[in-house]
């Protein structure tokens, strides 16, 4: 049942096939919900990667506070000082019905190459995984030599580019916002980002610069390598295992965590196939505390991993399973990556440490005991065989595509035998569903009314048990039927 879906192949309708869509939509019209509506969930599930905007500029200019702005929420650290950065540095967020990530880069107090420098090589980074890119300079200052350096980058690297003349918080500061045309990039857009004042008009021409969809990054073509990082906390073993992977000191390997600063892109033959393995940086746990070059890594790793299909994640197993771990487990996940769990440094654990290992497991990721496991040796070389059969598996599981007519019985059966709890006097069901996109696979479900929380895990626990998915996330949306009448 692995119905393999290609960027290009997917119809207008997510993966629905045109005959297929026509059945769904004859059946949500007998079921009584607005065709608009249905339309638009599917729509909405069946997108694909969202494309990407990238948040950059010299520290100091209030990204932080825009990026807040823009996904309406206050995540993103922000503090009255250069160089203060966060643990997470992508995030959803929509405008005017349209969804797209943010990716906010922070800068940080001058270090060995110069601000300059640092600046423009981690915007470098940022814009690399971005399809647009959100300029911010800082109006009351005017536009400096680093802002200048910025814009040279920006120009040969060619992406959309929306120019927000931040901290203009009012009318008297419009003209030191017009002083801005001076940068070559086109007109700025006057905005206080603690205020909210011009954001809306910002986002209007950020939507008019980001694409429907992103251009697909897997792979250099069609039929080209499958694209793996390899990610885990600082010292795990993952330029090692890379080496060993490649049968060749490919990586600088050294007992010193972070050693590894950029991701490094390597071509590997294994078991008859050529992967593209990215070695990534390192992921420390307090981001914001970081010099710029550890903060740079995460930002570079965060980017790795969008472009990848396939995350590895490396855990020490003769250490306790950390937060970070599970934090870049999390990571990958809410990525939409398939996930290869591989607990490296197995040959030196003893039994004690073996059956510890085991309950943590248990206990620690069990939201993730979807997904494949390998225990491995980076040192010695063990079980790295197994390594591509799990990252197969996991792909094949990431692509799989259930038909709806399938999906629909199988739905039936689930309501018929475990139908959900009564509520308030009601009980609400699943009436009908379907798979609308693939890359992870997503699923939108039509019900009757709420479903809890548990009565999904329950939906998605039997989903795996009947079509597999191992090695991925599975995205599943539900929409409740207005009652008639209701809807303004």
């Amino acid at each position: 049942m692995n119905d393999q879906i290609h960027s290009g192949d997917e119809h207008e309708h997510g993966a629905l096939g045109d005959a297929e869509y026509a059945e769904f939509m004859e059946l949500a019209a007998d079921e009584g919900f607005d065709l608009e509506d249905v339309e638009g969930a599917i729509e909405e599930a069946g997108h694909g990667p969202l494309p990407v905007l990238a948040v950059v500029g010299r520290p100091n200019v209030g990204k932080s506070t825009l990026v807040n702005r823009i996904i309406g929420r206050r995540e993103a650290v922000v503090e009255d000082k250069p160089g203060v950065t966060r643990d997470r540095v992508t995030y959803e967020a929509e405008w005017a019905g349209r969804r797209f990530k943010v990716v906010d880069t922070g800068g940080w107090e001058q270090d060995v190459l110069g601000i300059d420098a640092s600046v423009a090589a981690q915007a470098e980074y940022a814009i690399e995984a971005a399809d647009a890119v959100v300029f911010v300079v800082d109006s009351t200052v005017g536009a400096t030599d680093t802002d200048e350096a910025v814009v040279k980058l920006l120009r040969r690297v060619g992406k959309p580019v929306v120019l927000c003349a931040n901290k203009v918080d009012g009318p008297s500061g419009e003209a030191d916002a017009t002083a801005l045309w001076s940068l070559g990039l086109g007109q700025p857009h006057p905005v206080s980002s603690l205020h909210g004042r011009g954001t809306g008009d910002m986002l209007d021409a950020v939507l008019e610069a980001l694409p429907e969809a992103p251009a697909q990054t897997f792979g250099n073509a069609v039929g080209g390598p499958r694209r793996i990082a390899l990610i885990g906390r600082p010292n795990v073993g993952k330029s090692s295992l890379l080496n060993k992977v490649a049968n060749e000191d490919r990586v600088v390997v050294n007992e010193i965590a972070g050693t590894t600063r950029d991701p490094v892109d390597e071509l590997i033959q294994l078991g008859g196939v050529t992967w593209k393995f990215i070695d990534t940086a390192g992921i420390r746990r307090r981001v914001h505390l970081q010099e710029g070059a550890d903060y740079y890594a995460s930002l570079r790793t965060a980017a790795a991993v969008e472009k990848a299909e396939v995350a590895v994640v490396l855990i020490d197993a003769s250490e306790s399973i950390s937060v970070q771990d599970q934090r870049i487990i999390t990571m990958a996940v809410e990525a939409g990556r398939a996930l290869v769990i591989a607990y490296n440094k197995w040959d030196t654990l003893d039994e004690e440490r073996r059956y510890y290992l085991e309950r943590e497991i248990e206990t620690e990721l069990a939201q993730i005991a979807w997904a494949p496991r390998v225990n491995v040796s980076a040192r010695t070389g063990r079980h790295m065989e197994k390594l591509v059969p799990a990252i197969e598996t996991a792909l094949e599981g990431w692509e799989t595509r259930v038909p709806t007519g399938r999906l629909n019985a199988f739905l039936g059966e689930i309501v018929a035998s475990h139908p959900h709890p009564i509520r308030g006097g009601k009980q609400p069901r699943i009436l009908f569903g379907t798979q609308a996109g693939t890359k992870p696979p997503r699923f939108v479900l039509f019900a009757s009314g709420f479903l809890e929380h548990g009565y999904r895990r329950f939906v998605e626990r039997r989903l795996r048990e009947e079509f597999g998915f191992e090695g991925t996330p599975l995205h599943i949306s539900v929409r409740v039927r207005e009652k008639r009448g209701r809807k303004k």
